[in-house]
């Protein structure tokens, strides 16, 4: 018996692999902090799959040139051709309003996910939402509440970066605009805290890189402002800590 079949409780991996849930806010999220865990995951066997709370349709600002619904279908198609360059093929959108999560109640819709895709591994925001964003924030929420709900045994993973990581890219951070200026609870996890940090090789690299330029109309301006190499560096470390002290399916699990 294989190790996967171990952890299937000896039925065929192919039948139940050990399965990666990705929840986030807005098409991108999942490229700028899981892209490099999403592809690991997938070439060790795994099931990836993202569920994405809205469809980004209030990213842009240039709303004549954009208005929300054309913006909607543009982002969509650039998430599933980013997730596509991962191996990712399953994904949902749930057409929450851009901007406008906090003002409902996602966990029943995010709880009928994991009981469909029953995860062993949960990814998304911690509380403080990363950059302070309000969906994001919400997200979280929703996630926690409906992990807690219906599969608390799921590993429970939130996206997270480290003191090291504001001190080396503070300038490009401000320069995109990635935090929400005076947020008191921007994380700043010591790497002694984190569940996984993944220093991408290229070949990874090359792939979320690529992945990030599909969400062309998020993206482009960006890396130019901010330089194609520079751009590369600047995520090319993915940190992630954990929700509780369950210890359930890792990439280590996978990887044995």
């Amino acid at each position: 018996m294989t190790h996967l079949d171990e952890l299937n409780g000896g039925r065929s991996a192919a039948r139940r692999r050990p399965t990666l849930l990705g929840v986030w806010a807005h098409p991108d999220d999942e490229a700028y902090l899981a892209a490099g865990l999403m592809t690991d995951f997938v070439r060790a066997g795994g099931r990836v799959v993202v569920v994405t709370a809205t469809r980004g349709e209030a990213g842009t600002s240039d709303p004549t040139a954009w208005p929300p619904w054309r913006l909607a279908a543009r982002r969509e198609r650039e998430l599933r051709d980013s997730l596509a360059t991962l191996g990712v093929d399953e994904v949902d959108l749930l057409g929450f309003p851009d901007g406008g999560c906090h003002r409902f109640d996602g966990t029943d819709c995010i709880a009928r996910h994991i009981r469909r895709v029953r995860p062993d591994l949960i990814v998304t925001f911690g509380p403080d939402g990363l950059t302070g964003h309000t969906d994001h924030r919400a997200v979280s929420q929703w996630t926690i509440a409906a992990r807690d709900a219906v599969r608390p045994q799921a590993d429970l993973w939130f996206a997270t970066v480290t003191p090291e990581f504001h001190d080396e890219w503070g300038a490009v951070n401000d320069e995109a605009e990635f935090f929400y200026p005076d947020q008191p609870d921007t994380p700043r996890t010591p790497v002694d805290e984190l569940v996984r940090q993944l220093t991408l090789t290229d070949d990874v690299l090359d792939l979320k890189v690529a992945a990030l330029a599909a969400h062309e109309t998020q993206t482009a301006g960006l890396i130019e402002r901010v330089g194609a190499a520079t751009y590369r560096r600047w995520w090319r470390t993915e940190s992630f800590r954990r929700a509780t002290t369950a210890a359930h399916v890792t990439l280590d699990d996978l990887a044995a």
